[in-house]
């Protein structure tokens, strides 16, 4: 423990000496920088002694109990000078504590929900789950709506959709609507309200007035034109992937599953190991926004790329994914969003003004048609489950386009 901290006896003289170890050893599991153990097993000191400081018992130990530590105490923190006091790092070692805590069976696990509204809000995410295969992360998105619907209209009473009327979804339309930095930024919210509404109906209750004032902002269909990047542009960004660095080979294969095979972020953050035929040279994707299994074909530089990042730069672990953590705490497959994050970073680097992770998916779609594949083949490649979700390629199909196109009136035939 960092000797510099005048708080190193609290610890070990506290309630929660017998479970030093345990820290120790989770810290250490996670494959922990010894200055952030360090800086860890001083936060829970500073916390073990405010614990004997107020007589709480390690039993009585919860959120609510850290809370008041963090945001009470803290604030008016007359410990020792020496006492660790950055928030941001008790908070994360206080949350170690609390699961270290359970796993031993010291404390209770955190209560379960149950009001009539999570009562409600568990059916509503089975049937998006089984009944109509909705993806987790829009499921996720369609709870939170619903949730502060309910909280709205009901607190904690038993919901009763027959007591809602269309003025109660209007009024949360436009509060809702108030956060919103677009018009078009409530589309997912409708659509939310639109699906629990349709799931009510199956339920047999009466939602028609309730789904009639439900109106999405105007967005025609295949309105907008897909934005692409350029063959210089497309340049820029491989070239800018030679760069020295602690994640270069990791955001290289991850630019070019994206740029080469259009791939999603959570796709490629669902990539497995096993997923990988290097004989065959194939793929399978799993866990996909459609909800099936695909095999695509690997090509070579996307093969060199990603057996380059496992070779020279991938740390030592048991997961199995494909991508891994290169800092605490490891042994974790990364999150799609630090997918999209090392996109947006390689657009930076190569100079783009471009933020949008899914560019390089509509460059894909883009660079098949100019090499002659038919919206069919493109649809089978981007995994589109109708053509009509891939149509909006057509207006980049320059070739067929201009096969078809009318001369100008006027002009000479």
């Amino acid at each position: 423990m960092n000797p510099n901290y005048h708080s190193t006896t609290w610890l070990l003289e506290s309630q929660l000496a017998a479970y030093v170890d345990a820290f120790k050893r989770r810290f250490t599991e996670g494959r922990y920088v010894p200055t952030t153990v360090d800086n860890y097993l001083a936060s829970i000191a500073h916390f073990a002694h405010w614990l004997t400081q107020s007589g709480i018992d390690i039993h009585g130990i919860d959120e609510q109990i850290v809370h008041q530590f963090l945001y009470e105490h803290l604030p008016h923190c007359d410990c020792a000078s020496r006492v660790y006091r950055v928030r941001r790092t008790l908070q994360t070692a206080l949350n170690h504590l609390l699961s270290v805590l359970r796993a031993n069976a010291v404390i209770e696990k955190p209560a379960i929900g149950m009001t009539p509204a999570d009562e409600e809000l568990r059916r509503f995410d089975m049937y998006m789950s089984h009944a109509r295969g909705l993806a987790p992360s829009t499921c996720r998105q369609r709870l939170r709506v619903i949730a502060r619907l309910l909280l709205d209209k009901f607190a904690n009473n038993t919901v009763i959709i027959s007591a809602m009327n269309p003025d109660d979804v209007r009024k949360f339309v436009a509060k809702q609507s108030e956060l919103c930095s677009t018009p078009l930024s409530i589309t997912p919210t409708i659509s939310a309200l639109s699906g629990y509404f349709r799931y009510r109906a199956t339920q047999g209750d009466p939602v028609h007035h309730l789904t009639g004032v439900l109106c999405r902002p105007a967005k025609w269909q295949l309105a907008s034109l897909p934005k692409t990047l350029n063959s210089v542009e497309i340049e820029c960004l491989i070239g800018s992937l030679e760069h020295d660095g602690p994640s270069a080979r990791r955001a290289a294969a991850i630019v070019h599953c994206a740029l080469g095979l259009g791939l999603r972020s959570g796709e490629i953050a669902n990539l497995g190991l096993d997923d990988i035929d290097w004989r065959a040279a194939t793929i399978a994707l799993r866990r996909t926004k459609g909800c099936r299994e695909d095999v695509m074909p690997l090509p070579a530089a996307i093969g060199r790329a990603i057996a380059d990042y496992l070779r020279l730069e991938r740390p030592q672990t048991s997961n199995r994914a494909v991508f891994v953590r290169n800092i605490a705490p490891r042994d974790q497959a990364i999150s799609h969003h630090l997918i999209s994050k090392t996109i947006r970073q390689a657009f930076a680097r190569a100079g783009l003004p471009h933020t949008r992770p899914y560019l390089l998916r509509h460059t894909m779609a883009n660079r098949l048609l100019e090499g002659g594949s038919s919206l069919k083949e493109v649809a089978d490649v981007l995994r589109h489950r109708s053509l009509n979700t891939t149509m909006i390629y057509a207006k980049l199909d320059s070739r067929n386009l201009a096969a078809v196109a009318l001369p100008w009136p006027g002009s000479a035939l």
